[in-house]
């Protein structure tokens, strides 16, 4: 399956929205991880978190391919 990220077009009615075509329970959980991410940021007032986004970023990558 491929990521299709919102393009602004959101509609709740059905199982999927029809904007991004992704289903309204893989937008909730999208939605529900970023806000934990967020948290985790401003817990540890990071002030540099574009540079931990990019870490983060980079070690999912790596743990993806490595579980391919």
């Amino acid at each position: 399956m491929k990521f299709n990220p919102c393009v602004d077009e959101c509609t709740y009615d059905g199982s999927h929205c029809k904007g991004c075509g992704r289903s309204h329970e893989e937008i909730a959980a999208t939605k529900k991880l970023v806000m934990s991410i967020v948290n985790f940021v401003q817990e540890q007032d990071y002030d540099n978190s574009e540079d931990f986004m990019s870490v983060v970023s980079k070690s999912v990558l790596k743990k993806l391919r490595q579980a391919q």
